[in-house]
């Protein structure tokens, strides 16, 4: 089920508010099962059989972390006792460290089966054939259908079991609050990426205001616009240019641009969205981008854009690397080594783990020059080098394959020799409203405010503006077909 769906905003939203607020004066644990239930619906709705996946996980994360909390493997002896934070400098068991490891690999083989299985069977097909080989005799059959949004889930589990493991956060002692933070619908297949112990006290102590409510009404309103008006025309400039055979330079960089504002609006849209639904319910959630085209270096960039992954990354995996604490040299490989793997787990393709090393290299070239080399530099001068850097980016994101990009690349340098006929797309790619909608977008990113800042305070002329745009973006969706969006294939 999709946000910027019928069936999600006429039919699946509004019953859910209803039973949530109808439980208003109940338990917290009721609104939390309550919830669990609601998001497995919204999960299984494309495919019911992912539910069970994402059951198992859920439960065989739950089971471990109870066993690293009460450091026995029969948990049912001390069911009764409280559980309570480990200590932090306290050294844990192998019973602990077992039952981390068991948690940390069965997730990891989870996602690397459904990730990655396709890739490794064409990637070893590949070597078949550049070896004289026979692929069809070497590679089977089998297809792994991918699960939407398996990474998502999978890093928030593995970030709670990780949590408890430290002493960060204390283990649930009830299922259920510990199913209602995987599964809850707002942030379950795109993000963002919750920590638990961000979370923890608000599944067991959290209030329903109507400020919340409208604030996140707001937030809901002001993301479907984004990824309705602004996301979804910059997606059909994208894909005229980065489909065509052949395209003129200043097409290419127009198509690249338009692609950067497409994927920025429909996650940053997305974002919004699950913040505002969580605000309906009761829940904070943490920003997710702050304004990052606005930056003046990857290093900068990567503190505002996917600020939740970027914030996974450098806890659960660039820090327990070594992070900057084992000298130079190892600072680079570990900025290199943990971006080329959140490459990787954007999806299993040559062009991600381009895409990963590309950003993990200037993160290295701008640890290493420190407060010189570029930073010298007037600050414009390195907003716009730094999109440039983005841009080229985002072709290895966009493109098919890695030849794709390539071609696309050497479109964008003014190398490549456009095919007749490529003139042609300028008839498509300069109408007026598709013009319209990419300034439109340059000027929200550039100029405006975005929905964090715009929806602190909340006056009756913003109210009337959000309705307008919700409206307006209701209008626009009742003429499209399905509107998925991009980090559901993540």
């Amino acid at each position: 089920m999709v946000f910027s769906s019928h069936i999600f905003l006429y039919y699946f939203l509004p019953l859910a508010l209803l039973l949530y607020y109808a439980l208003y004066r109940a338990p917290q644990r009721a609104r939390n099962l309550l919830l669990a239930l609601l998001g497995y619906v919204f999960y299984g709705w494309a495919n019911p059989l992912f539910v069970f996946l994402m059951f198992g996980t859920t439960f065989v994360d739950w089971l471990l972390s109870v066993v690293i909390a009460r450091n026995t493997w029969a948990v049912w002896r001390t069911w009764r006792q409280e559980v309570v934070p480990l200590p932090m400098n306290a050294p844990r068991s192998r019973r602990q460290r077992t039952a981390l490891c068991l948690s940390v690999v069965s997730n990891l083989l989870m996602l690397g089966f459904f990730k990655y299985f396709n890739f490794g069977v064409e990637s070893f097909g590949a070597l078949v054939a550049a070896l004289g080989g026979d692929p069809a005799q070497w590679t089977p059959t089998l297809r792994v259908v991918l699960p939407l949004g398996i990474s998502f889930y999978t890093f928030q589990s593995l970030s709670y079991i990780i949590d408890v493991y430290r002493g960060d956060a204390k283990a649930m002692q009830n299922f259920v609050d510990f199913a209602c933070f995987v599964s809850m619908f707002p942030h379950l297949v795109a993000g963002p990426i919750l920590k638990f112990s961000f979370l923890a006290d608000q599944l067991e102590r959290r209030t329903l205001t109507l400020d919340k409510f409208a604030r996140g009404v707001g937030f809901f309103s002001l993301g479907l616009a984004k990824k309705i008006l602004l996301a979804n025309p910059c997606g059909k400039i994208a894909d005229v240019t980065f489909g065509a055979g052949s395209v003129h330079t200043a097409d290419a960089w127009y198509g690249a641009v338009a692609y950067a504002f497409q994927i920025y609006f429909d996650f940053s849209g997305y974002s919004d969205m699950a913040i505002g639904l969580g605000l309906m319910l009761g829940f904070v959630f943490a920003r997710n981008f702050d304004h990052p085209y606005r930056s003046a270096s990857i290093t900068e960039f990567w503190r505002r854009w996917h600020i939740s992954l970027s914030t996974w990354l450098r806890e659960y995996l660039y820090i327990p690397l070594g992070g900057n604490r084992k000298g130079k040299v190892r600072t680079y490989v570990n900025l290199m080594l943990t971006m080329v793997l959140g490459g990787l787990w954007h999806g299993a393709s040559w062009n991600f783990v381009i895409w990963g090393g590309l950003h993990g290299g200037m993160l290295a070239v701008e640890r290493g020059q420190g407060e010189g080399g570029l930073n010298r530099l007037p600050r414009p001068v390195r907003l716009a080098g730094t999109f440039v850097v983005v841009l080229v980016g985002w072709v290895f994101f966009r493109a098919s394959d890695l030849p794709g990009a390539l071609r696309y690349l050497e479109s964008m340098a003014g190398f490549a020799r456009p095919q007749e006929g490529a003139g042609l797309l300028a008839g498509i790619l300069y109408q007026p409203y598709y013009l319209l909608c990419l300034g439109t977008a340059a000027a929200v990113v550039w100029l405006c405010p975005d929905t964090w800042e715009w929806t602190q305070r909340l006056t009756w002329r913003k109210t009337v503006v959000c309705f307008l745009f919700f409206w307006l973006a209701l209008v626009i969706l009742a003429t499209q077909a399905y509107n998925p969006f991009i980090y559901f294939i993540f």
